[in-house]
């Protein structure tokens, strides 16, 4: 077989199997069709209190939850300012607030000793700019992990969570 013959079949089975490729993985030139845009879920009004029906008015509970704004209910201790909160689930919440990190350190510290929890010094970690502290007593045998950040813009960034340690 000549060069230039051996030269064509390379060539011939290398655009084979190309082509085979392409339609067992259903590939072409054609770009998917974009996905057709979501409706928006609109939800029913609620009606209106009748003079008959009794406005549910809160508990005291309820009024004293630690919430601070948050949108949900936590065990943690917030400060009075806390604000974008999240439940991330797990016993894990994460908020925003204007103390700086010594102010934050310092809420934890005087907020967690009061409810009789202890300080795991070993585990703090303090910088300038971050802190990490761990506190042991929790009835369900974990610890609560605060960590917070200073974001840079008059606000700090605080996590709380439970975890087995």
């Amino acid at each position: 077989m000549t060069r230039s013959a051996r030269f064509l079949l390379v060539l011939s089975v290398l655009v084979l199997a190309s082509l085979a490729c392409q339609a067992l993985t259903g590939g072409g030139d054609s770009a998917p069709e974009p996905a057709a845009p979501m409706e928006e879920e609109t939800l029913p009004e609620a009606p209106e209190p009748t003079q008959e029906q009794e406005v549910e008015q809160p508990t005291e509970a309820e009024e004293s939850a630690p919430s601070a704004g948050l949108g949900f209910e936590t065990e943690f201790p917030v400060p009075d300012d806390a604000s974008n909160g999240y439940d991330l689930g797990g016993g894990m919440i994460s908020f925003q607030t204007g103390l700086s990190i010594e102010e934050s350190l310092a809420f934890y510290r005087d907020s967690l000793a009061a409810e009789g929890y202890t300080e795991r010094e070993i585990n703090t970690a303090i910088t300038d700019t971050t802190f990490s502290i761990v506190f042991d007593g929790h009835e369900s045998g974990q610890a609560i992990v605060i960590q917070a950040v200073d974001l840079g813009s008059g606000s700090v960034n605080v996590t709380i969570r439970f975890e087995d340690m």
